[in-house]
């Protein structure tokens, strides 16, 4: 009887383990080299039957097979006929901070308040979401954790998505303030937006005040920089100090024209040094504006409907061309319904840009080398090169079509981490269950 108890705790305890997040990869022991693949170096160069090969977590060599020195001491993996892509990268996304978003107790994405500049989405990131492996197996391996909620939501961060913590997960921490910037549009309800004109102007009060408590907070924050070291430590100013010296972004979170035009002179006037807008759906009608100011874009819902009546059926999906061809620094992000589960469909979204416009390696550049250059990553992630983080990703067919991605190898910082989650699990398990083919 006894026997019988322990085998069925050893059975329940081996079951279980299946459908947990799986333990973090242990640093790289051994060069590797990836023989015979196509090689996608995400700056829009495409290498035929190449080689990359990478030591203690660096890219050694990606380039051509033929020019390839010596593989002595390596461990030679075979990937001809697959496709070596950057592994992706995920800007603006609450991953790790939301696990099931109708269950209140695993939202952990915003705080009260409408000035929260000292808030750290990095301290909230949680290793052991069951999203994140589903999120990986697609080929996304960095993310931009990003709070959400008020007019100054906080800090984000930059993380790789195979760690221990969020101490280890840690890829650049703090890089980036994130600014909602307040609409003028009215409210919407069923019956369609109110045209009560002194709630028109209640609204516009009110919003004048919540930009006036902005511009003194960032002027305050201007100042407290000259202040000695002898000063007790204000949180709140101190975070936002980075902001004037360029060592930390303002992204600006705005879809109209107009408020991206109000939104971008406020930061400049008041003497901010890197920005970057998100969502920018209009971003079409200010081409001229957002270069001269050297204005990065985050472009959201690229999965999406016009935003008006007029505009072309395909404005969102062709927008991503038009900054292309307009010199604009840009990349791509996911914001949608299901908003962090949906995450893993960041190369579906890359997809269909190249299908208005872009060229596929223009595509994949939206989603590596663009979001890691706009980030401050691009020294060590975003593209292959010798020097680089051994961050990639293989794949059998293209990457950025939902019917042929198909990983077969993937490394983060040189480490070959366990891609199984917990929809694999699943799926295997009622495979073997019904005798599916």
């Amino acid at each position: 009887m006894k026997h019988s108890l322990l085998f069925s705790l050893l059975f329940l305890g081996a079951t279980a383990a299946h459908a947990q997040v799986p333990m973090p990869a242990p640093a790289q022991s051994k060069p590797i080299a990836l023989m015979g693949g196509t090689l996608h170096v995400g700056n829009g160069t495409v290498i035929p039957d190449a080689a990359v090969v990478f030591g203690a977590g660096r890219i050694l060599y990606a380039g051509p097979r033929t020019g390839l020195l010596s593989t002595e001491n390596a461990e030679i993996v075979d990937v001809k006929g697959q496709e070596i892509y950057p592994g992706l990268i995920l800007p603006n996304t609450t991953l790790g901070l939301t696990e099931t978003e109708s269950v209140r107790a695993t939202v952990d994405e915003r705080e009260v308040g409408e000035l929260n500049p000292n808030v750290r989405s990095l301290i909230a990131y949680n290793t052991d979401s069951d999203i994140l492996p589903t999120v990986r197996t697609n080929g996304v391996l960095l993310a931009q954790i990003t709070p959400r909620g008020g007019l100054l939501s906080g800090q984000s961060s930059v993380v790789q998505l195979d760690a221990w913590n969020w101490e280890d997960a840690a890829v650049r921490p703090d890089e980036g303030q994130h600014l909602v910037w307040p609409t003028s549009a009215p409210p919407r309800f069923f019956g369609g937006a109110t045209n009560d004109p002194r709630a028109a102007e209640r609204r516009e009060q009110a919003r004048q005040q919540r930009l006036n408590e902005l511009e003194q907070l960032f002027s305050e924050a201007s100042a407290y920089r000259y202040l000695s070291t002898a000063h007790a430590t204000n949180l709140r100013l101190a975070s936002l100090t980075g902001l004037f010296d360029g060592s930390k972004t303002l992204y600006i979170h705005a879809d109209n024209g107009k408020e991206i035009l109000e939104a971008v002179r406020f930061a400049k006037r008041l003497g901010v040094q890197k920005v970057t807008v998100v969502g920018a759906r209009d971003a079409w009608m200010m081409l001229d504006f957002l270069k001269q100011n050297d204005v990065a874009v985050v472009l959201s819902r690229i999965h999406a409907l016009p935003l008006r009546d007029g505009d072309d059926y395909d404005q969102a999906y062709k927008l991503p061309a038009t900054l292309q061809k307009a010199g604009i620094r840009y990349c791509l992000d996911y914001e949608g319904s299901m908003e962090t589960a949906g995450s893993r469909n960041l190369a579906f979204v890359a997809g269909t840009a190249a299908g208005f416009g872009l060229t596929k390696e223009q595509a994949l550049t939206a989603v590596t080398l663009s979001p890691a250059q706009i980030m401050g990553l691009d020294k060590d992630y975003g593209s292959l090169e010798a020097g680089k983080s051994a961050t990639l990703v293989v794949s059998r067919g293209d990457l950025l079509d939902m019917r042929t991605n198909n990983l077969t190898h993937a490394y983060i910082d040189g480490r070959e981490f366990n891609r199984d989650n917990k929809q694999t699990y699943l799926g295997n398990k009622f495979t073997t269950k019904y005798g599916v083919q």
